[in-house]
């Protein structure tokens, strides 16, 4: 069967989108994802997102990681809002439902401002932090950035299974100023080094902004700039956070999905 697909990034994170109301991947949705999400044998991408109806929401997200694992997603929310104004489904505001619970959003031109779920609180972890941002996500603050050794690091947490018996994601910051980071994202689902991490940043803000008594963070990453705004609570937690950053279709197009089971187990790793 041929479907429609749609290719969408925020700051460079990249993820197929289909629309729900008229598409379905079936019984046989993670091999398909794998395959759509495989950037050699099928489209390429981070994540792919499906948009269905859902009573009392403009719609649900349904967000896949690249190996068919399921998370809360930033920047992939963000280009879904995109997505749902592109195909009418909503205008300048929205009320929405994801894996972690339901969101609001707003957008003007391919600006999108997404309000993310409140922060129970950051958890140190010897002398790196552990905050859930609606994804887990291992935090270390470095020198040299650009130098750091992303992927070598970054595999070594994710997969520390004392510590993280599920995975985490892993992010390496470092300080620009009192209300600037830049951060580099090694992401579990996807297993590497992304150009970009919407959850992942948040999280950093919220710890980086809290150290520097700043509620306003901007955000340079790999694949572009963003910002995150929050409210500090009297019980060490966060409210009132905002992610905020650009939302882009790039192209759209049709593809076949896999038929055979022979072929999905040919795709090989990604």
């Amino acid at each position: 069967m041929d479907i429609k697909f749609y290719k969408y990034q925020g700051t460079g994170n990249d993820f197929i989108m289909l629309d729900g109301r008229e598409y379905s991947l079936g019984e046989d949705a993670i091999h398909q994802i794998k395959f759509l999400c495989h950037r050699k044998f099928g489209i390429g991408a981070d994540g792919l997102i499906i948009l269905q109806e859902k009573e009392g929401y403009d719609f649900e997200m349904c967000y896949y990681n690249a190996d068919g694992s399921q998370s809360m997603c930033g920047n992939g929310a963000r280009c879904a809002v995109a997505f749902a104004a592109f195909l009418g489904i909503i205008s300048e505001k929205t009320d929405f439902l994801a894996i972690d619970g339901p969101h609001h959003a707003r957008i003007s031109g391919d600006w999108v401002e997404l309000e993310m779920g409140d922060v129970q609180r950051v958890q140190p972890v010897g002398e790196d932090f552990f905050v859930d941002t609606g994804s887990p996500h291992h935090i270390v603050f470095v020198d040299q950035l650009q130098q750091f050794d992303v992927l070598g690091r970054g595999k070594k947490i994710r997969h520390d299974v004392q510590r993280y018996p599920k995975g985490t994601n892993v992010n390496f910051v470092q300080g620009l100023a009192k209300n600037h980071i830049q951060v580099r994202t090694f992401e579990r689902g996807v297993e590497d080094e992304t150009l970009s991490c919407g959850t992942g940043v948040t999280a950093c803000a919220l710890v980086y902004g809290a150290q520097q008594q700043q509620n306003s963070i901007k955000i340079t990453t790999l694949g572009g700039n963003l910002e995150v705004r929050f409210n500090e609570d009297n019980n060490g937690g966060f409210k009132n956070i905002i992610l905020a950053g650009p939302a882009r279709q790039v192209f759209s197009g049709n593809i076949a999905l896999i038929p055979e089971v022979k072929e999905k187990e040919n795709l090989g790793q990604r």
